[in-house]
């Protein structure tokens, strides 16, 4: 019998039911027909956080970041770089704090660049502070 995976597409947001041997595949969305693996990292919003988080049964990895933080600019092309390495086993994503004040005090963001990495929406390890491509890659595969 094969596992299926349950993914939310990054563009519509629709859930997509998927076989897990069919992930190397570069899979799209059975609504909008776009890739469910993007190969950057997905914006979300006060919106769909929830929903990003709770239906994936993909890892995903979020950075807590805001425009004005040097630090986050900095990390930003290791972040995007990383989510075409970490494809298609972990999901990464991106949430402006600014913009999502009150997703970011839910979670106890008190200093950004925040990563922090998630499995069906329960915190598994949290890292704060800018890393480069490899220093993110390894730590996520740390707590896989």
């Amino acid at each position: 019998m094969n596992d299926t995976l349950h993914l939310v597409c990054p563009h519509c947001f629709a859930v997509n039911r998927l076989p897990s041997e069919r992930l190397h595949e570069g899979p799209n969305c059975g609504k909008c027909h776009q890739p469910l693996f993007p190969g950057q990292p997905v914006e979300l919003d006060e919106a769909r956080f929830d929903r990003y988080l709770t239906k994936n049964d993909l890892p995903v990895l979020v950075d807590f970041w805001a425009p004005w933080c040097g630090p986050c600019r900095m990390m930003a092309p290791a972040f995007a770089h990383a989510a075409s390495q970490l494809a298609p086993r972990v999901l990464l994503a991106k949430l402006n704090t600014d913009e999502a004040q009150e997703t970011a005090a839910r979670y106890g963001i008190r200093s950004i660049p925040t990563m922090i990495l998630f499995r069906q929406g329960q915190e598994v390890a949290r890292h704060s502070g800018a890393v480069g491509t490899a220093e993110i890659v390894r730590w996520v595969q740390s707590h896989l």
